[in-house]
């Protein structure tokens, strides 16, 4: 008999979470061992127990998805990352398969297919919802398209939002003050900041507002 595959869900939305597990329960080589609702307590959990596959949602509060599967790659290497968004963006779905995901699905996957994407990743092979593999093809395309470009410092077009979110960045607000100046919730800041981190391949704030700068980004 094969072993029990040992599934921790992480994402911020209870009734979510709730859907994943009653998929789940009746599933006889699939146990769900535990549930975190921010990124911060995935890395708590897995100090202290044992998970095969964290089914994590991209945008997470406090500590996003990124974030958390970049640590759990580097700490706890043995236990494997499936994506799970609603969001199909190339710089989401590029990005958290950067920091060591070996799996990238949609929010409106069907059962049948989440089950297979589980078992699939469980195994050590890489599971991409349909739609998530023609943003990648087409990630590889412009990259393909920018290496043969003679232009250098080519950065990718951002959304008029990122722009002013960007901007506040570099006036060195905090994310807090962010949300505040531009009505909009904490989680909706770091999910641009997130973005404008991968579409401009910087390592860190520091590095976004380096970029921002030698290209002009807001004259």
């Amino acid at each position: 008999m094969a072993e029990t595959i040992k599934i921790l869900v992480a994402d911020d939305h209870m009734m979510f979470v709730d859907g994943i597990d009653s998929i789940l329960k009746d599933e006889k080589d699939i146990e769900v061992v535990g549930r975190c609702y921010d990124g911060p307590s995935v890395i708590e959990f897995l100090k202290n127990d044992n998970a095969d596959l964290v089914l994590l949602d991209v945008n997470l509060p406090e500590m996003n998805g990124i974030e958390v599967c970049k640590q759990v790659n580097k700490s706890y290497s043995d236990t494997k990352i499936l994506a799970i968004s609603m969001f199909n963006e190339e710089s989401f779905v590029t990005e958290i398969l950067n920091n060591g995901a070996e799996g990238y699905i949609l929010k409106n996957t069907g059962r049948e297919e989440l089950l297979t994407a589980i078992r699939t990743v469980n195994n050590g092979k890489t599971y991409f919802s349909k739609d998530v593999t023609q943003t990648i093809m087409k990630s590889l395309m412009k990259s393909r398209k920018a290496s043969n470009s003679s232009k250098s410092g080519f950065i990718p077009k951002i959304s008029r939002r990122e722009k002013e979110v960007l901007k506040l960045i570099v006036e060195e607000y905090t994310t807090q003050e962010i949300a505040k100046e531009l009505f909009i919730s904490l989680k909706t800041v770091e999910s641009h900041r997130s973005s404008l981190l991968a579409k401009m391949n910087a390592r860190n704030t520091a590095g976004l507002v380096r970029i921002t700068m030698e290209n002009k980004l807001l004259d």
